[in-house]
């Protein structure tokens, strides 16, 4: 998995009832790209350090149109 700053971390449930968990990358500690990353989370707006597991994937920021 490789992300960059600015990209969305997105968490799916891993039972019944789990919600997804959706949240903006800002900063990248692993070496290119690597996991672990500083994720604020849209839900609330925290932020916490997350090694992704097998549910996670990695949605690519859309650059600004022009």
């Amino acid at each position: 998995m490789k992300a960059h700053v600015g990209d969305r971390l997105v968490l799916e449930g891993t039972r019944v009832g789990d919600p997804r968990r959706v949240g903006v990358i800002t900063a990248v500690r692993g070496h290119d790209g690597a996991p672990p990353y500083l994720v604020r989370w849209l839900d609330n707006g925290r932020e916490a350090l997350v090694f992704p597991g097998p549910s996670a994937r990695v949605q690519a920021a859309v650059a600004p149109s022009r």
